[in-house]
């Protein structure tokens, strides 16, 4: 289990490492291009949805707590960088398998 570091004031996350790591890639991304958005995620304790403004001027630390980095799948990477352009912004959906033809 990771967590993502939210702003100066140290606001974390817990989120598994496998779906951290793909996110990593996708906010990478997205900062890089100058393009903030919208992320939306369920709190693991059931205490609802939580939704962060993501920008370059808001600091992130991704704290990973496994010992090695997963293999990261390329369609689930395109599909949540697609949830991340969208109006509505990011949300986590269920990885793909990375073997099956996509939908086109």
């Amino acid at each position: 289990m990771g967590k993502l570091v939210y702003n100066t004031l140290g606001h974390s996350f817990d989120i598994e490492d496998r779906t951290l790591s793909h996110l990593r890639v996708v906010f990478m991304n997205k900062l890089r291009r100058g393009e903030p958005f919208m992320f939306h995620f369920p709190m693991g304790d059931g205490s609802g949805t939580r939704t962060l403004w993501i920008s370059p001027s808001i600091p992130l630390v991704f704290h990973f707590y496994g010992s090695r980095a997963p293999q990261l799948n390329r369609r689930w990477v395109d599909e949540l960088m697609n949830e991340a352009s969208a109006p509505q912004g990011l949300s986590i959906v269920a990885e793909p398998d990375p073997e099956s033809a996509s939908a086109v």
